[in-house]
């Protein structure tokens, strides 16, 4: 299959590694990844923020990048659920209603990683290893706007020589939630407290999620705490970078 890349902004500026590990992964499984290089923002920051007009140029450019392809790959939720819930509204609001089409079968060919494997390319066991404790972290949006519901887990559960662990409130927020993090801040870092106890309570080094912003955020809060910790370093690592490591024959 000929799956174009959607990079999102995060990890084009700060967490590379997870767009190189999703080509990586999509490439061992036999298909054909493309970048295309004028990509821009989804828009999703200045929708979220109460500026849709000023998305508008961003979700024309994102339709005009992918409208050609035949499936596109976003190893994010939140980025996903901006694609699909907010281009082609704020298009219609803004009385472009060609766009709004446009943007709505591009929405229709876009995938949130996990989606891609499980429900598209009909995959679960993607040949890696991953010898690591580790706990999954349901990101708000890949959970209530994307609704990956448990594709996640079911590609992690056949990770080679992993120890899966459940996250106690799993479900509950990380604190970070975009601008909320920065107009909120006392508010989000005790949301944050809240995550990375659980986090630690599970003896997991290792905690993954489909989001690089709140990985960013959950690793951050690792970070301040590691001298702290008699158990030593919790890593954030994307889905896409644990499901890229390869099997040993």
């Amino acid at each position: 299959m000929r799956i174009a890349l959607f990079v999102t902004c995060l990890a084009d500026t700060i967490a590379p590694q997870v767009g190189v590990a999703t080509v990586r992964l999509l490439r061992r499984l036999g298909h054909q990844v493309t970048f295309d290089p004028a990509q821009t923002c989804c828009g999703q920051m200045h929708v979220n923020s109460g500026y849709p007009r000023q998305a508008l140029p961003l979700i024309r450019r994102h339709v005009e990048t992918f409208e050609t392809a035949e499936a596109v790959v976003v190893p994010s939720g939140s980025c996903t659920g901006s694609i699909r819930h907010q281009h082609a509204a704020v298009a219609q609001a803004a009385g472009d209603e060609e766009l709004a089409t446009r943007a709505r079968a591009v929405a229709a060919r876009t995938y949130e990683l996990s989606e891609l494997l499980v429900d598209v390319l009909r995959v679960t066991d993607v040949g890696a290893s991953y010898p690591h404790r580790v706990t999954y972290h349901p990101t708000c949006h890949s959970l209530r706007m994307t609704r990956v519901a448990d594709r996640p887990l079911r590609l992690l559960r056949q990770v080679r020589d992993i120890d899966l662990v459940e996250l106690p409130g799993a479900e509950e927020c990380c604190g970070f939630g975009g601008t909320f993090a920065l107009k909120n801040a006392d508010t989000s870092t005790a949301m944050l407290a809240d995550k990375l106890r659980h986090v630690r309570s599970t003896g997991a080094r290792v905690v993954t999620a489909g989001d690089a912003s709140c990985l960013l955020h959950i690793g951050g809060g690792l970070a301040r705490l590691t001298t702290s910790n008699p158990h030593g370093e919790i890593r954030a690592v994307h889905l896409a970078e644990i499901l890229a490591t390869e099997a040993t024959p």
